[in-house]
């Protein structure tokens, strides 16, 4: 992993700016969310011989089966989320490299990141470290059971398909609060957002997705 976040080539500020216009042109409309992609070094999160592909709009592999997701959908999933207000805290399933977590920690006081795989757990920690970002914390751990400890969430993003919204976590939801998801089964799945109110949940979709499936347990 390179350790200089301005890039160079490829991986350069012109680099970064065209994948904005991109996504721009592809309806991201916030400009704070726009910003947060064009200054987050992507080319830090992915193996160094993928670093010259960064910043393309396309989800690359990190490993263990899993992949970075494509910076629209983060984009869009991070859009979904905010309303205005900084975040006090947000839980985030399947932190994988961190990319998601660190632009999390833009907007929030306090990203609480639960991922399943162990070795990406740790591997996030040290990059966490790296980074120099303070306001994340790692957890190994199941994502469908969220982080109950630290509940209710602000905002909840879910970076793996579920069949069914977890149960769990939407009841680690404080009223009022957002949660996005990616829902369905390989080849049909759809981004939802559902908003908890006094009066239960209110689900809205928002595009067709393709993520890796949830899993129960640990790895």
């Amino acid at each position: 992993m390179s350790a200089d976040p301005r890039g160079i080539g490829m991986t350069s500020q012109r680099a970064r700016d065209r994948l904005v216009d991109q996504i721009r042109q592809m309806g991201i409309g916030s400009e704070q969310v726009l910003n947060l992609i064009r200054t987050t070094p992507r080319h830090l999160f992915v193996d160094e011989a993928l670093a010259s592909r960064a910043y393309e709009n396309n989800a690359l592999p990190i490993g263990f089966g899993q992949t970075i997701s494509q910076p629209y959908i983060v984009a869009a999933m991070t859009q979904a989320l905010l309303c205005g207000d900084r975040l006090e805290k947000v839980l985030e399933i399947g932190a994988g490299c961190g990319y998601q977590s660190v632009i999390l920690s833009k907007v929030a006081k306090t990203v609480y990141s639960v991922e399943r795989i162990g070795a990406l757990a740790s591997k996030l920690r040290v990059r966490l470290h790296e980074l120099r970002v303070n306001n994340v914390r790692v957890r190994h751990g199941d994502g469908a059971q969220g982080w109950a400890k630290h509940a209710p969430f602000d905002a909840i993003l879910v970076a793996a398909a579920a069949i069914d919204i977890p149960a769990a976590l939407t009841e680690q939801l404080a009223v009022g609060g957002s949660l996005v998801i990616p829902v369905g089964r390989r080849g049909s799945q759809e981004l939802m957002l559902v908003t908890k109110t006094f009066n239960g949940l209110e689900e809205e979709v928002l595009e067709s997705v393709s993520f890796v499936p949830m899993v129960d347990g640990i790895g």
